[in-house]
């Protein structure tokens, strides 16, 4: 299991919130994901070799926010 900490940008609510915390978490591979409003981040757990930190930015950005 490993961590990560993305930079997320463009959220504006705790429906914003809730919005990226569903996109990761719908992610094959992620087992956990919090994101803090207050932060602009998000942490997230994964299994390494199922999910990409550039798939979680991706799945992020697709869901209408900036990851980094």
């Amino acid at each position: 299991m490993e961590t990560l900490v993305l930079k997320v940008s463009g959220m504006s609510c705790g429906g914003c919130v809730k919005s990226v915390t569903n996109v990761l978490q719908g992610l094959p591979g992620v087992t956990k994901a919090e994101v803090s409003l207050e932060k602009g981040e998000a942490k997230v757990d994964f299994e390494a070799g199922k999910v990409t930190r550039e798939a979680m930015a991706q799945a992020v950005a697709d869901a209408g926010f900036e990851a980094g």
